[in-house]
């Protein structure tokens, strides 16, 4: 099954239907986050209109590195650029999802959100000052399960990544003493212990072939691969499993209509039931397009699965965007041109 989906989302190329007349080729590359939606996107994309999605999942750095240098027609990042660092590489975002980092283990015994862990503990497992599994801080939060003393592999990204600037941002926030003096946030940091790799799927085949690992992916890799995640204590200091409803309830207070280029971070927010690792992922394009038509096909692209996508992204427990943020997003689009000035999707 790992090689299936790896093999799915390494390259997301779909093939246009002979029947149209002139397909649209869509060409972007980014974040592995988001890739398990894009493709379901973009199989229906290509059923619907006959043109084609070809979406690279390389990570989010190399995304963001692809756009800027222009080599793709969109790029993909679940970590939001700065205003400032759009303006000066020419660039627009907008969110398209929302969705959760989830914390998977594999541990003979212990299945699917049966271990708790707190951030702080979670944060130490990573600096690796917890190094087994019948440490004192685990079996505390975790009385009833049976706990080896066997020691943690901790398994991280080794690629540049939005889904590791929203984890150890995470961890930064709640081990402030520790992760975020040492490490700190971004999409690649220098690693205190454990072994690294490439994309979600990546991460998720590690975690799969080493027992005693732990690691993060994106929600879809974890219920995909049916791996045991942990539930989190979250800011309101209930004990909450990985859902959709979870992501929604973090995103519920997301003020997108007055986050300047869209930057918004859904960590630890507020709520009863909020997930403490959730996050939105955005697509990221030039806001001279280069070609007009290129860039009218991604919007459209996009336009469409706002339109037609939120029971593909409800299947995968990915969030859609609210309607009126959908609006707020289609009205920023009109700052997109082409060569002659003039929005390339009006």
């Amino acid at each position: 099954m790992l090689k299936t989906l790896a093999a799915g989302i390494a390259t997301l190329a779909v093939a246009a239907v002979g029947a149209a007349a002139v397909a649209a080729n869509i060409s972007g590359a980014g974040a592995t986050f988001p890739a398990p939606i894009y493709q379901k996107w973009a199989e229906a994309y290509r059923v619907a209109t006959g043109n084609q999605l070809n979406y690279q999942a390389i990570g989010s750095g190399g995304g963001i590195k692809q756009i800027e240098s222009g080599t793709v027609d969109f790029g993909a990042s679940d970590k939001p650029l700065k205003p400032a660092d759009l303006a000066a590489n020419g660039l627009q975002q907008f969110p398209t999802v929302v969705g959760g980092v989830v914390p998977v283990v594999n541990l003979a015994g212990v299945g699917p959100g049966q271990m708790k862990l707190t951030g702080g503990v979670l944060s130490d497992i990573y600096r690796g000052m917890i190094a087994f599994w019948d440490d004192p801080h685990i079996k505390a939060l975790n009385p009833g399960l049976k706990l080896p003393h066997q020691r943690i592999t901790v398994v991280h990204r080794s690629d540049g990544s939005g889904t590791t600037f929203i984890y150890t941002s995470y961890l930064s926030e709640m081990g402030p003493a520790g992760w975020a003096k040492q490490v700190g946030a971004s999409e690649s940091v220098k690693w205190p212990t454990g072994i690294g790799g490439k994309g979600n799927d990546g991460v998720a085949a590690l975690t799969h072939q080493t027992n005693g690992a732990i690691g993060y992916v994106e929600y879809a890799y974890a219920k995909q691969n049916h791996m045991s995640y942990a539930q989190l204590q979250n800011r309101a200091g209930r004990w909450v499993s990985p859902t959709a409803e979870a992501f929604a309830a973090a995103a519920a207070g997301a003020r997108w209509s007055t986050a300047p280029g869209f930057y918004l971070l859904l960590i630890n927010q507020p709520g009863a039931n909020a997930w403490p690792i959730s996050g939105a992922t955005f697509i990221l394009m030039h806001k001279k397009q280069a070609n007009s038509e290129a860039g009218r096909n991604v919007l459209a692209f996009f336009d469409w699965a706002y339109k037609n996508g939120n029971p593909a992204a409800a299947s995968l427990d990915y969030v859609p965007l609210p309607d009126a943020v959908k609006a707020t997003v289609r009205r920023s689009w009109s700052t997109i041109v082409g060569p002659n000035g003039r929005p390339v999707y009006p």
